[in-house]
């Protein structure tokens, strides 16, 4: 085992409330080395995004973050200053947003917005810079870079905006991208070239991947290892595919059998979990899922958030039921 380039522990992200601090991300850990990748994976509101925002120090303002450390290659980026992120944002941990149209300046063209990320970063000429644009460019797939470069991002196709946020983000040679949902406004066929190519170059650039969705569909197309999270809670961990052939938390088995298949039918119907996910700041202190949990543990998933349990080889739950019962108790 290689030493893990981002280790994450006992990570929590509060925000001031009228009636006390209300808890988006709560108690999170995770490693990742390079060249891996790590599908962070939940519905809208289970704290993903605001994790991608503390490992670039863009949490909102008002937010309170603490836990034991974030390490990234030996440095806590918990005691980073404002200053010292510089060196670290889009520098080393770059980050692939959700909307392009959002992410790129609509008033500079594609070249420009390039060029001025990478002199913000590296001491180099224009001409260097321009080149460097370029070679990127092309790596993220983007046609006939040398002339089209020129373009105004209004000017292209969605599909061709997000190839230039990825363009960004490989611009100053990073260690690990954080994709977060970067493929959620995109159709169908261009969700999967830009899975593809996000796959590719983490493999020929042997960068370290984090990709946040809510499509379980798209972590099996990633790969590597799979985080799932619930209101703000981490409820179950490990590789991609034992995750998702062989789910052991209620809510990661609910995800699955509510989402579309080839075998979906009238005979054969989607099955969604009933119920709302908690608003931020109410779970308190029992499990996270207990108000929508087919078997949950009466008398102790109300008071006491379940610890891990080892479900088989780096695959773990947080779950009453499974600690006790294991695999059956689950089904």
């Amino acid at each position: 085992m290689m030493a893990p380039v981002l280790s994450v522990e006992n990570v929590s992200v509060r925000f001031p409330g009228a009636r006390g601090d209300i808890t988006v991300v709560d108690d999170v850990s995770f490693t990742l080395e390079a060249g891996q990748s790590l599908v962070i994976a939940g519905e809208s509101g289970s704290g993903k995004s605001m994790i991608c925002q503390t490992l670039l120090g863009i949490a909102p303002g008002a937010a309170s973050v603490t836990g034991t450390r974030i390490d990234w290659k030996g440095r806590d980026l918990l005691r980073l200053r404002d200053h010292e992120w510089q060196a670290v944002r889009g520098a080393e941990i770059a980050m692939i947003f959700q909307d392009p149209t959002a992410a790129l300046n609509p008033l500079i063209t594609v070249e420009n917005q390039i060029i001025d990320a990478i002199r913000a970063h590296r001491k180099v000429s224009r001409s260097e810079a321009r080149a460097r644009a370029i070679e990127v460019l092309g790596l993220a797939g983007f046609p006939e870079p040398e002339h089209r470069m020129r373009s105004y991002p209004s000017e292209l196709s969605g599909g061709l905006r997000q190839r230039v946020a990825i363009a960004l983000a490989l611009s100053c040679s990073p260690s690990l991208i954080i994709a977060d949902e970067a493929t959620t406004n995109l159709d169908v066929s261009i969700q999967a070239q830009i899975v593809k190519l996000l796959r590719e170059l983490k493999d020929r650039l042997g960068l370290a991947l984090i990709f946040v969705t809510h499509d379980l569909g798209l972590a099996s197309d990633i790969g590597g290892d799979l985080l799932v999270m619930y209101a703000g809670c981490a409820v179950e961990r490990g590789p991609v595919n034992d995750v998702l052939t062989d789910p052991t938390h209620p809510y990661t088995r609910g995800l699955l059998r509510s989402a579309p298949t080839l075998k979906s039918s009238r005979a054969n119907p989607l099955r969604p979990i009933p119920g709302q996910m908690p608003k931020p700041g109410s779970v308190g202190a029992g499990s996270p899922f207990r108000s929508r949990c087919p078997v949950v543990v009466d008398g102790v998933c109300e008071v006491q958030r379940a610890g891990w349990t080892s479900a088989g080889p780096r695959h773990d739950v947080a779950c009453h039921r499974f600690a006790v019962e294991g695999r059956e108790g689950v089904r």
